[in-house]
């Protein structure tokens, strides 16, 4: 664990911030910038940390000394961030998505195409368990983005569910948390529980995502201490398989209304075969703006 001053701190807050507006979006994960701007591992290894030696410390030694143990400044900080950006972004990035899809969607693209390059640069050798890991993981996402949304389920076991899955995909780069909700047809009932400040919903999907992120970290603290580079290879494919959802040029197929939930069938299409305007200068513009954008936070963390 590092010894920070206040002001880096604050720069983990920001981190934490891009985190949650990535979060936000259905296709982007937070846990490809935890990634890239160099958290990642420090992240999983505090979240192992809650476990009973830490109610023990805090039994024997107090407060002070379980929330060093816990690493507890970084998750604060962190989380802070994660926070403020989900509440504050929420509402910024829908209208994005609304209105200007093909803008928000080519910044995405070039921001994931950045951490592709970043993540898989960090696989030191390259032989048959990283190549297999790799086209898995790619083959795994790329079949995660084409199954078609559910319709919105309300129960609280599924609710529960929910949230445990999210939060593994929310710490996973490449795969974004609010797409399984999406997938699994809870993000209308958890985003309008959010807005209603539905306290039942809000604790029931927190339950099961504190139950996902303890259990589900884990497992990535042993792949890393074990197969570090198979691990990161799965990572990269991952992030590749995603480009699939993504993609700012689409055609709709179909629109299906359940209940209140409108779900929207659609297949990636060429920007040259996109009917109205493809913007494609400003969607340029947007993917350079997002690649350079994972550069200079891998800069960052490189320089510190």
């Amino acid at each position: 664990m590092e010894n920070r001053n206040l002001t880096q701190y604050i720069f983990v807050t920001l981190k934490g911030m891009a985190m949650g507006a990535a979060d936000v979006v259905p296709g982007v994960s937070g846990g490809t910038i935890a990634f890239i701007s160099g958290i990642y591992e420090e992240l999983i290894t505090s979240i192992n940390n809650i476990d009973i030696s830490l109610f023990k410390t805090l039994k024997e030694k107090g407060i002070k000394e379980a929330w060093s143990q816990l690493n507890g400044n970084f998750l604060l900080a962190l989380f802070l961030g994660i926070a403020i950006s989900v509440l504050s972004l929420a509402k910024l990035v829908s209208w994005l998505l609304e209105n200007k899809p093909i803008l928000i969607w080519s910044f995405f693209f070039g921001l994931v195409i950045a951490s592709i390059l970043l993540v898989g640069k960090e696989v030191k050798k390259w032989n048959a368990p990283t190549i297999i890991a790799l086209i898995l993981g790619a083959a795994t996402a790329f079949y995660i983005t084409t199954l078609p949304p559910s319709a919105s389920v309300d129960s609280l076991p599924f609710l529960f569910l929910s949230g445990a899955l999210a939060v593994c995909a929310m710490i996973l780069p490449g795969i974004s948390g609010a797409f399984i909700l999406v997938l699994l047809g809870s993000y209308k009932t958890i985003i309008d529980a959010l807005h209603n400040v539905d306290l039942k919903v809000i604790a029931v999907v927190g339950f099961g995502a504190v139950f996902g992120l303890l259990s589900f970290a884990r497992l990535l603290k042993w792949m890393f201490n074990n197969y570090k580079n198979v691990t990161l290879a799965l990572l990269t494919g991952f992030i590749i398989g995603s480009l699939n959802k993504i993609w700012p040029w689409k055609r709709i197929l179909e629109t299906k209304t359940i209940g209140e939930k409108i779900i929207v069938i659609d297949e990636n299409v060429s920007p040259f075969s996109f009917e109205g305007d493809n913007q494609l200068t400003i969607a340029i513009i947007a993917a350079i703006v997002g690649f350079l954008v994972i550069f200079i936070l891998e800069r960052t963390a490189a320089k510190k």
